[in-house]
């Protein structure tokens, strides 16, 4: 018999559930990891956490199902929004946090963008719609241009 895992990797935890061909869940299991917050705003994520507790719940799962890893046909994975992360293309390690979805720290960026007319080319070109709860602060939650050119911008990076 086959399986399939679904990998819920949350802003606060990782999840990984095994369906069997009849979409019964035949096992589950859960892993929080560490929020940071190194400013007033700001909310990051370790990249290692985010890796170590995705390949722990799925080892855990695989595990509690009884099944081993050729009995997994597929995986599918829903993550966090537009949290953001930059590795090192040679290395594969990452070269910081990940600068999750809720982080502030490019709310001037997105309001210069809006107040400069950009708002509906961004939603044209990328898709991705405002917060309908708090629209003035909406395309820093769902803009990761922004987070990436924030992040570069900390590290004095050229991408």
């Amino acid at each position: 018999m086959t399986y399939i895992i679904a990998i819920d990797q949350g802003t606060t935890s990782t999840r990984a559930i095994v369906f069997d061909r009849t979409m019964r869940v035949v096992a589950s299991a859960q892993e929080e990891f560490i929020q940071h917050f190194p400013q007033s705003g700001w909310v990051e994520h370790d990249p290692e956490d985010l890796w170590n507790t995705t390949v722990g719940t799925c080892r855990s799962a695989i595990a509690q199902a009884g099944i081993g890893p050729s009995q997994v046909a597929g995986i599918g994975i829903t993550n966090q929004r537009e949290t953001v992360v930059v590795w090192d293309k040679e290395t594969g390690q990452p070269i910081h946090n990940a600068i999750v979805w809720q982080d502030r720290r490019t709310s001037a960026m997105c309001s210069e963008l809006r107040a400069a007319g950009h708002e509906a080319m961004i939603i044209d070109r990328t898709g991705l719609l405002l917060d309908r709860i708090r629209p003035v602060e909406a395309l820093s939650q769902a803009f990761s241009a922004c987070q990436f050119h924030g992040m570069r911008s900390s590290m004095r990076l050229i991408l």
